[in-house]
């Protein structure tokens, strides 16, 4: 039989010594928490800066990707049309036999050549010389046409297949991307969060003053544009002033900065890609003392892109929260090179 033992109790001392323990420990955390510093206005300022530039980066990531999934969009419906059409011919060449072969039928029965035609492997039949020996010059051009065009609909069924493949992981890396972007700006809001109401104020001032001098007190000097159609860029991005940074916005309500970019040259009638990545290949890359009005200009390993306007000034979607305005090339971070398109 077995025997059932009350469990040991813990000693008085044990006792003691666990709750001091614990004790301790609690007024440890509680010491480590008080003793870390709330970070400074500044701090949370060039935090959410860099968190501001990461998602930059992700959105310009998630561009490329909704880029590419349209493409293959346009793709995949061409291929599935061209297959559809492809099956609509197929099948009038074998409506074509079957009549000849009922015909046949009627005369007296179908001789090996019309079954031939009727079979679902013509391949294997044109192999055997024997039957190839009954049939006609004018049957045998039948029949290389429903192999011919059996062949080339297999591998459009295929290409479509790899395409919507493609297609699929191309949505899946959209949908990282997106989850992505908002995990860093939620980021950078929560560190906005743990502002004070007056640090919150002090930001916003300063956001507003820039832009307001965005469209009031900008001394952009008089330099050369790069071109005619720089110049008709640049000037397209200067009557957007004022609207939202939006990330994967493309206007014209709303703009990111390769959004914006791209936006203003489709107005003087340049076609320009979609991302950072992919506009720094554009045009003609140049140093920053060779900048023009109209020129693209780069910054933070290819975070961000602008429009240099002249004297120092450039025109672009800064970040959230801001809207499309003028701003110091000094205030945007490492300058890496300049794009003439």
């Amino acid at each position: 039989m077995a025997s059932h033992r009350r469990p040991k109790q813990p000693s008085r001392a044990r006792v003691t010594v666990l709750t001091a323990t614990a004790a301790a420990a609690v007024a440890l955390t509680s010491q480590a928490a008080q003793a870390a510093p709330k970070p400074s206005k500044d701090e949370v300022k060039s935090k959410v800066d860099k968190l501001y530039e990461e998602a930059e980066k992700a959105t310009d990531k998630y561009n490329g990707a909704k880029e590419k999934q349209d493409k293959l969009e346009k793709q995949v419906d061409r291929l599935q049309d061209k297959v559809a059409r492809g099956q609509e011919d197929l099948n009038e060449l074998r409506g074509g036999l079957g009549s000849l072969a009922s015909a046949q039928y009627r005369s007296g029965g179908v001789d090996p050549s019309v079954q031939l035609f009727l079979s679902s492997d013509p391949d294997d039949y044109l192999d055997k010389a024997s039957t190839l020996d009954q049939l006609s010059s004018q049957q045998v051009e039948a029949l290389k046409k429903i192999q011919e065009k059996q062949r080339t609909l297999a591998q459009e069924r295929k290409e479509a297949a790899d395409k919507l493949k493609d297609l699929a992981d191309t949505r899946k890396e959209l949908g990282n991307k997106k989850a992505e972007v908002q995990k860093k700006l939620g980021a950078a809001q929560k560190l906005l969060n743990t502002l004070t109401a007056k640090e919150k104020q002090a930001l916003a001032a300063k956001e507003q003053r820039a832009s307001r001098d965005a469209g009031d007190r900008v001394d952009l000097g008089k330099e050369v544009p790069a071109s005619q159609r720089g110049q008709a860029a640049l000037a397209a991005a200067a009557t957007q002033i004022g609207k939202p940074y939006v990330s994967g916005g493309s206007g014209p309500n709303s703009y990111d900065c390769s959004g914006l970019t791209q936006w203003a040259y489709n107005q003087a009638g340049v076609q320009i890609t979609r991302t950072t990545y992919t506009q720094q290949n554009d045009g003609t890359k140049i140093g920053r003392g060779e900048l023009k009005p109209g020129d693209l200009v780069f910054f933070n390993n290819l975070a961000h892109v602008g429009f240099y306007a002249g004297n120092g000034q450039v025109l672009h979607a800064p970040h959230p929260g801001a809207s499309v305005r003028y701003e110091s090339m000094s205030y945007l971070g490492t300058f890496q090179f300049g794009v003439r398109i």
